[in-house]
């Protein structure tokens, strides 16, 4: 679950990328140089990279963390298969 320090922070990230996107709209309707959109649409990706990176923290820190402690071994497996999926995803980015 994802506890309330850690929504707090998502969800600042998140309205700040949402400016930023609607940035893009902005510099677009302007028609505004394409290297500089490009710019600007690299920098939503990082945002979001973070955002990224902050859940999967929190994700490991608690559930896989409890799993690994407490669970059966179907549950430990299924978080560590979880996982590697997750990995096999956002790894090539």
């Amino acid at each position: 679950m994802i506890d309330d320090d850690t929504r707090t922070k998502a969800l600042g990230r998140l309205r700040r990328i949402e400016g930023q996107v609607q940035g893009l709209q902005r510099m677009i309707e302007a028609d505004a140089y394409c290297v500089d959109i490009l710019l600007q649409v690299s920098a939503v990706q990082g945002a979001l990279e973070q955002v990224q990176k902050l859940l999967l923290g929190r994700h490991i820190e608690s559930c896989v963390a409890d799993a690994m402690r407490s669970g059966t071994k179907t549950e430990r497996q299924r978080k560590i298969d979880e996982l590697l999926d997750v990995f096999s995803r956002f790894g090539g980015r």
